[in-house]
């Protein structure tokens, strides 16, 4: 566990590039306590939040909607029944560009799942494509879903995959993941790496993948973080967050403003 210290604050540097800081939690359909949730994710100050099961069946824009105001937050993607449960929330400053929320293949008597994907900029940044996905527990569908993930992204795009994918780093569907985006936690470790269960983490499931363009400043699960509670994180759900900071690079193409002295009269 590297200490919480080291977390790099999120924000625009000189340059234009920005530090991204992005959150991946599967809530349970707000299940067990809604209000540690909201707690846990305001400590961790994200960006960029990847939702897994977001309520579904019982007025799901609602509870989408309650989310995204406790948090500070605006829903980005997702939180409907193409997605099917994952949802992407984002701050004021993250401009959408566009969205990609797809309804999967589903396999009878298994659950439908979906990925939820929205096309962001964030200052100057180069735009990149943030998805949120809760795979399969079935093995075969599980790798089917695995290999529609880079499909979110345009041939050459920024992006990152973040949720909970049911599998262990050592998974055929996983492995191949890895093979083509950055597993965040395993580039940058920081903080912890077990997911899952809260009162006895013993597994890695959920993650956060980027692309080879973006910088993986630090990722894990944010023990120990300034104002974030053991409690809240044991009451919110059956999932422990993973938090990552990201370096988007700047975008070429967009000028920086030129700034001119001011003068007095």
């Amino acid at each position: 566990m590297t200490s919480v210290t080291e977390l790099p604050t999120s924000g625009a540097e000189p340059d234009g590039a920005q530090r991204v800081r992005v959150l991946s939690y599967n809530i349970r359909s707000l299940r067990d306590d809604r209000e540690a949730v909201a707690r846990v994710i305001r400590a961790c100050a994200p960006d960029l939040v990847c939702i897994q099961e977001s309520p579904r069946y019982w007025k799901p824009v609602k509870q989408a909607a309650w989310l995204a105001h406790r948090t500070g937050m605006i829903i980005l993607a997702g939180g409907g029944r193409i997605a099917a449960g994952p949802l992407v929330l984002g701050r004021l400053r993250v401009d959408v560009l566009a969205t990609r929320d797809r309804l999967l293949p589903k396999t009878r008597g298994l659950h439908a799942r979906g990925f939820a994907t929205a096309l962001v900029r964030i200052g100057r940044s180069v735009p990149f494509s943030v998805t949120s996905c809760h795979l399969s527990l079935d093995p075969d569908e599980r790798r089917s879903q695995f290999a529609l993930l880079p499909g979110q992204l345009d041939p050459g795009e920024a992006g990152v995959i973040a949720g909970d994918f049911n599998e262990h780093p050592d998974g055929p569907g996983w492995r191949a993941l890895a093979a083509e985006f950055q597993d965040a936690h395993a580039a940058a470790p920081w903080g912890g790496t077990f997911t899952s269960v809260p009162d006895d983490p013993h597994q890695r499931i959920d993650a956060i993948f980027a692309t080879p363009g973006l910088s993986v400043l630090a990722c894990g699960v944010p023990h120990g973080l300034p104002g974030l509670e053991p409690g809240d994180l044991r009451a919110a759900t059956d999932h422990l967050p993973v938090l990552a900071v990201l370096r988007v690079p700047a975008d070429q193409r967009i000028e920086a403003p030129v700034i001119t002295p001011s003068t007095t009269v």
